[in-house]
């Protein structure tokens, strides 16, 4: 298959990745425990061996933090150097200010430092990615920090047992230069299906539902119809790879490493059908669904365990809310 010239690659360079995790970790047999349930239902129902929960005392823009600081610290990149922060997270820390703020409150970046948030639920890392990628050949900016935290078991109904077991807290970062131009995206393609909007919500939180439209504690717990959800969600991924792969004139066995989100075992099923064991970042059991955060959590494991390296391409993937579907051909 051919390799994206230099007019098709839109170019940008990670110099280095971070990932911060809450203090608690929590096992499948102590949700069994605490669930009242026989010992290994808990993971045979999930596929979670252990995930990480947030105190009430921890805040999503401090892990955000943490992860940038874990970024800057193993790239010994001086933090003065980051021109602009895209909080990418599912879920804002509250309503206003946008979180991005709250991150650099503690983040220790230069006094002001610009910073903004790109949501598009569990692909926000993939957009802020996309679109940091077209900033900084604006030339508006040399060096972006890019973080994705998120808290969804803030958001956990337990009573729906179907959505309640697969969720984890974390954040993650990653730090981008324009590079020298041969390193880049070789393909991006984003689908939203609106017909899904209702299969993966939280319905209060924003305008729509408050105290005085009569919001219900529920509204405030994430919903999911996870049938219908998986069902749109794969047809719209087939016909999306389909699209992306003409374009580029790539296929999967181009793709050396695949980092996707980490939704659920049947949503990882959907890619352990079509890529190698080996080719497959897979740290749903030790996190679960991390929301946002899932996609640059696995992409900084990639880099870690040295399966991420220069001249390799990695393929960003994934499905949100919304019903959204997204993919990034990544050259290293």
């Amino acid at each position: 298959m051919r390799n994206a010239t230099a007019s098709t690659l839109l170019p940008i360079a990670i110099i280095a990745t971070g990932k911060a995790l809450p203090r608690v970790k929590l096992t499948s047999a102590e949700l069994d425990v605490q669930l009242g349930k026989p010992a290994g239902w808990v993971q045979s129902k999930s596929g979670i061996e252990h995930r990480y929960h947030a105190s009430a005392d921890e805040r999503q823009s401090t892990l955000a933090a943490q992860a940038l600081r874990d970024a800057l610290t193993r790239g010994d990149i001086d933090p003065d150097s980051i021109d602009l922060l895209l909080s990418a997270s599912g879920v804002p820390e509250q309503a206003l200010p946008c979180t991005a703020a709250l991150v650099l409150e503690q983040a220790g970046l230069r006094a002001g430092a610009p910073g903004f948030d790109i949501n598009a639920t569990c692909l926000s890392f993939l957009t802020a990615f996309q679109v940091a990628a077209s900033l900084l050949n604006t030339t508006a900016y040399r060096r972006i920090a890019i973080v994705a935290s998120d808290l969804a078991s803030r958001g956990i109904n337990w009573d729906h047992t179907e959505a309640s077991l697969i969720f984890g807290d974390g954040a993650a970062a990653v730090i981008v230069e324009r590079g020298d131009g041969t390193r880049g995206i070789e393909g991006y393609k984003l689908n939203t299906w609106p017909e899904g909007a209702t299969y993966c919500e939280i319905r209060a939180g924003g305008t729509r539902r408050t105290p005085r439209t009569g919001a219900e504690p529920s509204d405030f717990l994430f919903h999911m119809d996870g049938k219908r959800i998986l069902r749109l969600g794969a047809t719209a991924m087939d016909g999306l790879l389909a699209d992306l792969f003409e374009e580029t004139g790539l296929s999967f066995d181009d793709i050396d490493v695949v980092v996707p989100h980490q939704p659920s075992p049947l949503g990882m099923r959907y890619l352990t059908e079509r890529v190698a064991a080996d080719r497959l970042i897979n740290i749903y059991p030790t996190h679960g669904n991390q929301v946002a955060a899932s996609i640059p959590t696995a992409l900084h494991e990639a880099f870690v365990t040295g399966r991420a390296q220069p001249g390799r391409r990695l393929m960003l993937v994934g499905t949100a809310g919304g019903v959204s579907v997204g993919a990034v051909i990544l050259k290293l």
